[in-house]
This record gives structure tokens, sequence and C-alpha cells, in this order.
């Protein structure tokens, strides 16, 4: 026992991290003020539309306006469709369900609670996660108002109401999105490649100052490899750029995701840089500012020409003004476009479900799970006729996820959002505000600076974003559920107890029924990425580059998808408590103190992957190969020793990766030699990256 107390966090380490979490969750980026100011002005205007031609639902109007996806424009075109089409569906599903089942209460009831194991079955089912959620969340928002005591023709007009009003929000924040999109002219697909050169730029301008990279320079650059080019490369697949001109993006696109991985690499270590190396750097820096420039503009004006002159200090750089350099040549046709990305496609098919939606028991499970929670609540308010609270379905299904401790990371987050947007700053609003205001005007006033509030933190990450999606719906349907100011208190104290009673059935029914807690799923998480990082290490295994580019990107996203779910179980193990939390704390702490090495090892394969599959400007003699393979077929076997003795079991001997690089060091020396030195810059660079995978790959594996 004493051994685990050892391992706990003492009780002020909570604080520090809350802390850290928040100034993290908050801070600025770029990009981000610009977005919150386009929710805002949306869900404003819906607010306005709604307050002034006393529309129903404004609330979840002007909510929609705020949380609607803002990649891009066209991107927000898809989803006001998906949303669309989905809220319609819905509708017509409410009216079938209503044409059969309403005269019969029994058999609304079964109908009821037959909705609700459709709506969380299709939430872990369906291909399309947002369409499942719309779906359900309409249904959710007018199945109350089919119990109350009204005419039918009522009934369906609020029906119908609800439709037109949050498709309404949907286009409205649409014509918002392309009315910025114009006033800002610039390519979706070209944008993100200028944030990834003006990352390096920035980093490179770091070293040439002395500093060796600022904290926050070198996370951006870190976070821009670890995330790859998957979204500039979907981009441009569904372009209506020509033939050739695609080509030569697709390549470019390549190239840059080439130097961020390099830029990242070289943040890895430290070291000291000559007068003549900063005045490179600056160089460098300055020329990739101008490629940059020239990009978003669709030209390319000059030609960056590299020194070609290896640096003693910096081996990689060179690397990095050659490749700042292709892209000049990319466009001017001096280099073959095929051998930097792969042809580009079209996005694969894929059906309405998942390939396993009705194999999988898990689905099953999930949907009934979700449907016994929901089917509760409607039950006791019903019986209690107390209709005020129906808010405990709404808390049931957007809470609703596959483990214990995520669920209960949402549910805290509804309830703490709930309690700020509807008891704080709601209620504060109707007692202390509200009696001051006599206009449309002044509560707009009030309405945007809340907004702005609730707009910053949901575009935090997404451990952190639903905190303010709740505080705005809170405060919404406090204040916009009449056409008029507020002033009694029910309202929020009816929603309140609503979410309370939400939280109390997911509690009993997730916790205790088919219950997966998020620590389990964090270590396995973490084993899934050691298991896909040696495979990632022994690629590519095919000689056709194209495949082994698609391969290797499929790998790239997974694994980093999985650094971040693991990150965010991690978050969550925080919230689950019982016989297994002291085990699972320090499982959470451990892995936590693993990760960043992991991501490190992630971050330097992503280049040695380019010298395994000699790409240009990564061409190896021919007598390295076989030691190449070799070492790295022992990385990946220490990669899955490590999983075994993560899981548990019994685990070869460890791997010897200081023995191995040595080996392939003394192939890659002969071979230089063989070659008069011809690939020098490449043998020395790929050596330094050998060393450093091999450094952190043996720290990794005597901490585990």
């Amino acid at each position: 026992m004493a051994t685990i107390s050892q391992s706990l966090p003492r009780p002020s380490r909570p604080l520090t991290w809350v802390r850290e979490f928040l100034k993290e969750e908050l801070a600025p980026y770029p990009g981000r003020a610009a977005l919150v100011a386009r929710m805002t002005i949306a869900a404003t205007i819906v607010m306005i539309i709604t307050m002034t031609f006393r529309i129903p639902y404004g609330a979840y109007g002007a909510l929609y306006a705020l949380t609607i996806s803002r990649e891009n424009p066209d991107a927000t075109i898809r989803a006001v469709k998906t949303i669309i089409i989905a809220f319609a569906l819905s509708a017509l599903y409410i009216l079938l369900g209503a044409m059969f089942f309403l005269q019969d209460p029994n058999l609304r009831l079964l109908w009821v609670i037959g909705t609700f194991f459709v709506m969380f079955f299709a939430l872990s089912a369906m291909t399309n996660y947002t369409a499942a959620v719309r779906f359900g969340y309409l249904l959710i928002v007018t199945i109350p108002a089919w119990d109350q005591q009204i005419p039918i023709e009522r009934k369906v007009e609020q029906t119908l109401w609800a439709f037109a009003t949050i498709s309404l929000a949907s286009v409205i924040t649409v014509l918002i999105e392309l009315a910025f999109a114009a006033l800002r002219p610039g390519d979706v697909v070209r944008q993100p490649l200028a944030e990834r050169l003006s990352s390096v730029a920035d980093l490179l301008d770091s070293y040439a100052a002395g500093d060796c990279g600022d904290n926050k320079t070198i996370r951006e650059v870190t976070r821009l490899a670890m995330a790859g080019t998957s979204g500039p490369r979907r981009l441009l697949r569904r372009s209506n750029y020509s033939p050739q001109y695609r080509e030569q993006i697709g390549a470019v696109i390549a190239l840059v995701a080439r130097l961020v991985d390099i830029a990242a690499s070289m943040t890895l270590s430290t070291f000291e840089l000559s007068g003549y190396d900063k005045d490179r750097i600056r160089n460098l820096a300055s020329n990739i500012r101008s490629i940059r420039s020239e990009l978003l503009h669709g030209v390319v004006l000059s030609r960056f020409v590299p020194v070609r002159e290896p640096s003693a200090s910096l081996p990689l750089l060179e690397e990095m003004e050659n490749t700042a350099s292709s892209i000049d040549e990319v466009f001017a046709g001096l280099r073959p476009l095929t051998a930097y990305a792969p042809s580009i496609g079209n996005d694969p098919t894929s059906g309405f479900f998942l390939p396993d939606a009705f194999s999988n028991p898990d689905h099953i499970k999930f949907g009934l799970k979700g449907c016994l929670a929901a089917s509760l609540c409607y039950l006791f308010y019903n019986a209690k006729a107390w209709p005020g609270i129906n808010t405990s379905i709404t808390t049931c299904f957007l809470t609703a996820l596959s483990t214990i401790g995520s669920s209960r990371q949402k549910q805290a987050l509804r309830i703490a959002g709930a309690i700020v947007g509807g008891m704080v700053m709601g209620i504060g609003a109707q007692v202390f505000i509200s009696p001051a205001l006599d206009s449309v005007a002044g509560f707009t006033l009030l309405f945007i600076a809340f907004t702005i509030i609730a707009a910053w933190f949901a575009t935090s990450s997404p451990r952190f974003s639903y905190f303010g999606v709740q505080a705005a719906i809170a405060f919404y349907l406090i204040n916009l559920s009449e056409f008029q100011v507020q002033t009694s208190l029910t309202p929020a104290r009816d929603r309140v107890i609503g979410i309370l009673l939400g939280l109390l059935m997911m509690w009993l029914v997730f916790d205790q029924l088919w219950g997966s807690r998020a620590g389990t799923q964090m270590k396995k998480t973490f084993i899934s990425n050691l298991r896909l990082l040696a495979r990632f290490a022994r690629e590519p295994v095919s000689k056709d580059l194209k495949v082994a580019l698609e391969r290797s990107y499929s790998l790239r996203e997974t694994i980093n998808s999985n650094f971040d779910k693991v990150r965010g179980l991690a978050d969550a193990v925080l919230l689950e408590f019982g016989p297994r939390r002291e085990q699972d704390l320090i499982s959470r702490k451990r892995i936590r103190d693993w990760q960043p090495n992991l991501r490190m090892i992630f971050i330097t394969r992503l280049v040695l992957w380019k010298y395994r599959a000699r790409l240009p400007g990564f061409e190896l003699p021919e007598a390295i190969q076989p030691a190449q393979e070799e070492f790295d077929n022992r990385l990946a076997k220490a990669l899955e020793e490590m999983a075994d003795r993560t899981e548990g079991n019994e685990s070869t001997p460890k791997q010897d990766l200081s023995k191995a690089y040595a080996q392939l060091e003394q192939a890659a020396w002969k071979g230089s030699l063989k070659t008069q030195n011809q690939f020098s810059l490449q043998v020395e660079s790929f050596l330094l990256l050998s060393r450093r995978i091999a450094l952190l790959a043996d720290s990794l594996e005597k901490e585990i």
C-alpha cells in the first residue's frame, strides 16, 4: 500500500492539473478570434430574427448557428446539407409515428421507447456520426411537444417549426461563412499549406535568433507534424482544379509535409549554430515565407537555390533547403510529380452503417443502455406530470459515449455548463440585468457578450469544447424560450433538475450495465498504438510507391488519432471512482509519462520512413538497405515487446537497439565510402535520426 500511495498524485496536483488544463484550452491560437466572431454573428442574427418574428425554437436555432462545422466554406455547406437532410428525415419519422401510434397511449409509449433505441443505436452504428446526432436531436426536442394536451394541428405545427427554425439557422450560418470567405479570399487547399510553411519559418527564425525554438513554436510544429496533411489531401480530392494543377498541388502537399516532418525532427535535440549557419537559416526562412506568399497568390515568381553544403551542426538543414527548392521545381516542371505523392483519387465509398453494425453486439448493447436511461427519464417526468424536466432525456442522449469515463466527462461538462450558463449567467441576467432592459437592442448586447464567452469555450479542444456549448444552450433555453424578457425562475430550476435526473439515470445504467471503464480503454488504446507503431516501423512493405504512400497515410492518421484518444481517456479517468480507481490513476500517470517519448518516436519515424521508401532527396546507398531493414525490424520488435509487457504478458529479452544502431552505422559508413561520399549528407542525417530513435526507444523500454 505504501507503494501505491507514493505513486498517486499529491492532493495539490489536481489543482495544478486543472490550472494547466484551462490555460492550455483557453489560450488563443491563429484564427480563433475570427472563428468566435463568425459564430457570434451567426447566432446573433438567428436570435434577432426569431425574436422579431416570434419564431418558435429560437434557442435551438441559435445553438446550431453556434456549433455548425466551420472548417471551411465547403465543409460548412456539406455539414448544413447533412443537418437539413437528417432533420427532415427526423421530422418525417415523427409525423409518420404520430399517424400510426398517437391514438393509442400504449402503442405510443412503445413507439417512444423504440425511438429511443433507434437513436442510440444510430449513434453507435452509423458511419456519419453528425447525421446520427442531428437525427436524434430533433426527436429529443419534439417528442415532449407530442405529450402536451394541445390539438394535433398544433403538435404538427411545432414539429415543422422546429425543423424550419434549425434549417434557417443552418442557412444563415452558411451565408455568414461565404460572406467572410468573400471578404478574405483564400484557397481552402492552399491555406493549410500556408499555415504549415509559416510555422516552419517561425521555427527557423527562432533558431536564427539563438533560442533553439520557443515552446509555442515547437508545440505548433509538432502538432502539425502529428496531424499530417490528410485534411488538405481530402480537400484536394473534392476540388475543381484542372488535372495538371491537382497533380502539382498534390506534390506540393507532400513536399510541405516533408518540410514539417524535418522541422519537427529538428526540435528533438539541441545544437550550437555558427554565425554562418544562422545566416543560412534566416535565408531559408525568408525563402519559405516567399514560397508561402506566392503559393497563396497561385504563382511562383522566384527560384530558391539551395546552398548544397552540409552543415556540421545541423545536418537536416540542407535537406530542408532541398525540399524548399523542390517546391519551385514542381511548378517549373523540372521534377516528376508522381515521385512525391500518389495520384488523387476519389473518396472511398462508405455505407450508411458501419460494416459490423448488425454483427457487433456492442452496438446493440449501446442502444439498449441509452434506451433504458432515456425511457426511465421519460416515464418519470410523465408520471409526475412535470414536463419542465424533459431536459433529462436530452442529457441522456448528449452524454452517451462508449466508456464510463468519457461519458462522465461529458456529464461533468454538461452540468458545469448548465450551472454557469443557466444558474449563474441565465438566472443572474434575469435578476440583475433583465429588469433594466427595455428593448431588443439592449438584450442583443447581453446576448452578444455571453455568446462571445461561450464561443471561446466552444472553440477549445474536444476535451473542453462541450462546456461552452452546454453553457450556451442553458442560457438560450432560459432567455429565448419566450418572446419577452424572462421574469420567472421556474424554467431555469426545472431545466437544472432535468439535467440532474438525466445524469443520475446515466450513472445507474451506463456504470452498472455493460460498463467499460475509461482506464481500461486508455490502456488498450496505448497498447494498440505501440503495435501500430511497430507496423509503421516495418513500412513500406509494398514495392509500389503509391500503395506504400497510402498505407503510410492511413497508419499515420490512425496513430495520431489514438494519441488524442489516449489523452482524452486519461482526462476521463479522473472522473471515475470505485475499487479500481487507485490502480487506474497509477496507470494514467505512467501512460501520460510514456506518451511524450512515444510521440517523439512517431515523429522521428515519419522522416525515417522517407529514407526507407527512397523518396527524392532521401536516397541511400544500396549497401545500407539490409542493415536499415534489420534496424527497423529490431525497433518494431522492441515496440511489440513493450506492448506485451504493458499487457502484463511475458516477453522475450529486450532488444539492444544501441547495438543495432552500431551495426547500422558501420554499414552506412562502408556504403558511403563505396559511392565516394555522394550520399554523405543523406547518410549523416539518416544516422542522426536513427540514433535518436534508438535512444528514445531504449529510454521508453526501460520505463515500461
